[in-house]
């Protein structure tokens, strides 16, 4: 059992942010913003999301993008963090499953995903 209070102050930070609909297949363009000494900025990371596990505050997501010279990055994203400004739906994927860490081993053509028409 969980502490009542504990469960109300996840919820106040849950319900101040407003997260899109998204899951595993769809390509996300996530705004993080980064500090740079007394500097801030936003950076776009986009690619396609991998994986969402948790609930609650403790809730992630992993994205996949492909880097310079064809080289996969992942990163892992806490969907509540104060540094994600915004998250973005670009488009929805068509897959079978929850978790596409297959997609680590696929390049080119192999690693595409098709698009879910409505």
């Amino acid at each position: 059992m969980r502490n009542k209070y504990i469960e109300s102050f996840e919820q106040a930070q849950v319900s101040e942010k407003k997260i899109p609909d998204f899951r595993a297949g769809d390509t996300l363009r996530v705004a993080v913003t980064i500090k740079e000494g007394d500097k801030q900025r936003i950076q776009n990371y986009e690619g396609v999301c991998i994986a969402k596990r948790g609930t609650g505050t403790g809730a992630t997501f992993m994205v996949r993008k492909i880097g310079a010279n064809s080289i996969g990055v992942e990163r892992i994203f806490p969907l509540y963090s104060d540094s994600i400004d915004s998250i973005t739906v670009v488009r929805r994927g068509r897959v079978r499953r929850a978790k596409l860490f297959y997609l680590r081993d696929r390049r080119g053509k192999a690693a595409k995903i098709r698009e879910l028409r409505k």
